[in-house]
């Protein structure tokens, strides 16, 4: 097989690409999955194929030459082109096969995808969905870049969250947020509150610097508050452990709710407070009937009607 043969490795281009992308030859190895000895054997085949150094060590890591990001650049065309003949092949085939890698928050893999991959191993049996949870902001960044092949991600009614280019959505869910309060708390027994009213009150926040926190900051402070922030936690179970010892009121999604431990109250906002749920694919992949196949899964779990 000739070197130009060798080039067109699409595998090894892939690996090139998340060097560069990621910054690291155990950066690249994290994301693929794979051993950093596996990349870093790959890295030497492509470099005695092209003849050119492609990586050169910088302090403890590597950077890449100019004939590296030469060919990163390429290899981000070559693959995106791979993209599209792939779900042209799918596409006229007209079945959902192969592999398809979800990331999503995790309130979403909680509350949709239980029910949507169960449905997807009954009716697209050619198909493996594996689903791995992450922050919204990963799961885009990771979209666009190929590691992965839908996003389910969020938004807030008062905060959208801006997507970047060639990617596509459809709307799967509104999720209601409401209020946990601590047993015996002032206004347990209400049907619903104004946050207003909670301004003297110390806050279970999500975790600094994370969407969700910055939205509750933002909303808070849109009504005039300045959150006392006492703790955070990613987890809602171990929020709503707080609010049930006392140490304050949290904010909690209806989606993924499990049922609510002693000590702990929910109320209505009056105001009603929602997150936009979505899937998200590439715009080049949009012909894949899989990437079809999963977004109708998720809008059925989600009680959505197909369009």
């Amino acid at each position: 097989m000739s070197s130009a043969e060798h080039l067109l490795s699409l595998e090894r281009l892939r690996i090139l690409r998340a060097i560069d992308t990621y910054g690291s030859v155990s950066a690249a190895a994290d994301v693929l999955s794979v051993t950093t000895s596996a990349v870093s054997q790959q890295m030497a085949k492509l470099e005695r194929e092209t003849g050119q150094p492609l990586l050169a060590k910088n302090g403890r890591g590597v950077r890449l030459t100019d004939a590296g990001r030469l060919l990163s650049g390429h290899a981000e065309r070559l693959l995106s082109l791979a993209e599209l003949a792939r779900a042209d092949l799918e596409a006229h085939r007209g079945v959902a096969v192969g592999e398809l890698r979800a990331g999503s928050f995790p309130t979403a893999v909680r509350g949709l995808f239980p029910a949507a991959l169960k449905a997807l191993r009954a009716q697209h049996p050619q198909l493996r969905a594996v689903v791995h949870e992450m922050e919204p902001d990963e799961s885009l960044v990771r979209l666009a870049r190929g590691d992965i092949d839908l996003a389910v991600v969020l938004d807030w009614y008062n905060k959208p969250l801006s997507l970047p280019g060639g990617l596509a959505k459809a709307p799967l869910a509104d999720d209601i947020v409401d209020v946990a309060l601590p047993a015996g708390h002032r206004l347990e027994g209400r049907s619903e509150i104004d946050l207003d009213e909670l301004a003297d009150d110390d806050w279970i926040a999500w975790p600094d610097g994370g969407f969700c926190h910055e939205w509750l900051l933002f909303t808070l402070r849109g009504k005039g508050i300045e959150p006392r922030i006492a703790h955070h936690a990613q987890e809602h179970a171990t929020v709503l452990a707080l609010v049930g010892s006392g140490l304050g009121v949290a904010v909690i999604p209806r989606l993924g709710r499990d049922p609510m431990p002693s000590g702990v109250a929910v109320t209505a906002v009056r105001h009603t407070m929602r997150r936009h749920v979505f899937a998200v694919w590439r715009e080049d992949a949009d012909r894949r009937p899989a990437i079809r196949a999963a977004v109708a899964a998720l809008r059925a779990s989600a009680g959505r009607p197909a369009d």
